[in-house]
C-alpha cells in the first residue's frame, strides 16, 4: 500500500480516497495551515508517507511541510508557483503560439496616465484580475474609466502594505457570452472536462463569474478534439503533470484564460473512463 499525503481536505480528498484505496493508495489528510507546528517535534514523521498529492497552496506552510515530510509530489512547488502566476502563464502561452485573452500586466505602483493608456487599449468593459488569487477572488468587471481608476486605487492601497508579496494585477478583455470550460489534463493527456454555467436567477441578477465556488454549476461534457488538444498543449508547455486548464469559447475564438495546478477533482462521472487508474499510475510514477 502506498501512503499519499494530501494537504487539502476539501471535496477532492473525499472524492478520491475510496477510488485510490481500491488501487492500492491510501490517502491521508496532512493539515498544514491554520494550526501550530513545533519544528523540533512536528506532527508528521519523515518517512511516514511515500508521496504527496499536490504541494500546499500556502507556500510558506508548504515549505515547512515539505522539509518535514521529505516526499516527492505529483505537482511540486514549481508547478504550483508557475500556475499561480497568471500573467507569467499567459505570457508563456502566447509566446508558444497558444491563444490567450488580450491582457496587460500591471506591476504597482504606476501612474494614472499609464492606467488610462491601459484602459484605452480595450473596448469596455474590461476585467481586472489579481495576478495570483484563486476561486475568482478579487476579479472585477468595470465599464468606464472612472470605475477602472477607482478599482486600481483600491489595489494600490492593498499593494502599499509592505508585507504584500504580489503587487501586480491583470487587465483583460471581457468576452461576453463565452462558454466556460475547465479541462483536466493528467500526464499530458486529456482526462475530462466540465462546462461551468450560472443558474438563470444568478445571471438575471447580474452575476457573471463562472467559478463553482461562486455558485456556478459544473456539468460533464464531451469536449471537441481541438479543445482537448489545446489543453494538452498548455500542460505540455507549462510542464505540469496534473493541470486544470480554463478555456473560454466564443463564436470564433477559444482562449486559455488561466490554469490551476491544484485543481479540484469533480465527480467521477465527469471524467473519462479509467481516470482513477491513470491518477493512481501517475502517483506511483511520482513516487520514484
Amino acid at each position: 500500500m502506498i501512503d499519499l499525503a494530501v494537504a487539502n481536505r476539501a471535496e477532492t480528498f473525499e472524492r478520491m480516497s475510496e477510488p485510490l484505496a481500491e488501487r492500492g493508495i491510501r490517502a491521508h489528510h496532512v493539515r498544514v495551515h491554520e494550526r501550530t507546528v513545533p519544528l523540533g517535534d512536528p506532527p508528521w514523521a519523515s518517512g511516514e508517507f511515500d508521496v504527496g498529492f499536490v504541494y500546499p497552496g500556502r507556500v510558506m506552510e508548504g515549505g515547512v511541510a515539505d522539509a518535514v515530510l521529505e516526499v516527492p509530489w505529483l505537482n511540486g512547488q514549481e508547478a504550483v508557483l508557475t500556475s499561480r502566476n497568471k500573467g507569467g502563464v499567459l505570457a508563456r502561452l502566447e509566446r508558444a503560439g497558444l491563444s490567450v485573452p488580450e491582457s496587460v500586466f500591471v506591476s504597482n505602483e504606476v501612474s494614472d496616465r499609464e492606467l488610462r493608456a491601459v484602459f484605452e487599449r480595450f473596448e469596455p468593459p474590461v476585467v481586472l484580475k489579481p495576478n495570483s488569487t484563486t476561486r475568482g477572488v478579487g476579479v472585477t468587471k468595470v465599464h468606464d474609466l472612472d470605475s477602472f481608476l477607482g478599482v486600481c486605487d483600491y489595489l494600490s492601497l492593498v499593494h502599499d502594505y509592505r508585507a504584500t508579496g504580489d503587487k501586480s494585477f491583470l487587465v483583460q478583455e471581457y468576452l461576453p457570452d463565452a462558454v466556460d470550460y475547465r479541462v483536466m489534463v493528467l500526464e499530458g493527456e486529456y482526462v475530462g472536462a466540465v462546462r461551468r454555467r450560472l443558474p438563470g436567477d444568478a445571471r438575471a441578477g447580474g452575476q457573471w463569474k463562472h467559478n463553482v465556488h461562486r455558485g456556478a454549476e459544473a456539468s460533464g461534457v464531451d469536449l471537441p478534439a481541438s479543445l482537448r488538444e489545446l489543453a494538452e498543449s498548455v500542460a505540455e508547455e507549462l510542464e505540469i503533470p496534473f493541470l486544470g486548464v480554463d478555456l473560454l469559447a466564443t463564436g470564433d475564438r477559444v482562449v486559455v484564460s488561466e490554469t490551476n495546478a491544484r485543481p479540484t477533482i469533480d465527480a467521477a462521472t465527469k471524467y473519462e473512463p479509467g481516470f482513477y487508474d491513470r491518477l493512481a499510475d501517475a502517483i506511483r510514477a511520482a513516487r520514484t
